[in-house]
């Protein structure tokens, strides 16, 4: 006896296949990007909006910003995979691939994070060196921040230093920009923070540098990097790569993005790069 597969039933079932395939395909049509809050929202959509417009065009798809309230939510989110691309520092790169047993990969990082450094700034016209913090108030920047917590408190400690020992009192800004703030405003004697950032103020005379002066500046490092997981597809990893490699300052357009980025240029990066990074913290006991 012939039986025949209900036809009405086949319909659906394909109609259901095509939904779902329609969904995963528009699932894929958007690029999730999202950064650390190491400076104020504003300055971060402002730097994004621009690079945004670029990807879209280069990579033949929607690219929309997900804010984050802290650093920690930045490693947590694309650890689980709720959004693709991170402006990670060195440690909460290090943080992201511990948390997902290595299943974060650094694409790109800026020319100058090869060799980065961080700044010790005072209104203290006593503080001439990092011995000179002793018995005096700090302000660090996020705790999970490599260039306003994690390397100034490893060359602190470097230099006989231990900040929960050795100073009246440590306080965390949760970003460079309030770092430089605090310290302006007397609220702290001395302030550590991302070296970038201390020269955009500077530059744009955000900051009474008569008031407010840089006494120590640390060895380079490596820093900043755009990390995305492991599971995002090869041909996207590439695509989104080349994109930032193929930025050209000699453009309007790359100029805008390289200015707010502020970056000579985009160069690859890899793991093996954020080992320094990853000792430092297991060191200073801040991995976990």
């Amino acid at each position: 006896m012939k039986s025949h597969f209900p036809f009405r039933a086949l319909q659906v079932l394909l109609t259901g296949a095509i939904a779902a395939f329609a969904i995963a395909a528009q699932a894929q049509q958007v690029l999730r990007v999202s950064a650390i809050p190491d400076e104020s929202p504003t300055e971060l959509v402002r730097k994004f909006e621009p690079l945004a417009k670029y990807l879209e065009s280069r990579l033949g798809m929607k690219v929309e910003w997900t804010p984050v309230t802290d650093y920690a939510a930045a490693v947590e989110t694309l650890v689980n995979k709720k959004i693709d691309l991170a402006w990670f520092g060195g440690f909460t790169f290090v943080q992201s691939s511990v948390r997902s047993g290595g299943k974060t990969i650094p694409l790109v990082q800026r020319e100058e994070d090869a060799s980065f450094k961080s700044v010790f700034i005072t209104s203290d016209a006593a503080i001439k060196s990092l011995a000179d913090l002793k018995g005096k108030t700090l302000s660090f920047g996020s705790q999970s921040s490599t260039s306003g917590h994690l390397m100034p408190r490893s060359f602190l400690l470097a230099a006989k230093v231990d900040p929960d020992k050795d100073l009246k009192r440590v306080s965390f800004s949760g970003a460079h920009d309030a770092t430089i703030a605090a310290v302006a405003s007397g609220k702290v004697d001395a302030g550590a923070l991302n070296i970038s950032v201390w020269n955009k103020f500077v530059e744009d005379k955000k900051v009474d540098t008569a008031a407010v002066k840089v006494f120590f500046t640390t060895p380079a490092y490596y820093d900043y990097n755009w990390t995305v997981h492991a599971d995002m597809p090869q041909a996207l990893r590439d695509k989104i790569t080349q994109a930032f490699l193929d930025l050209n300052p000699a453009t309007p357009q790359g100029a805008e993005i390289l200015k707010l980025q502020r970056a000579a240029k985009f160069i690859p990066t890899r793991v093996e790069n954020y080992a320094g990074i990853k000792a430092a913290a297991e060191n200073a006991g801040l991995l976990k």
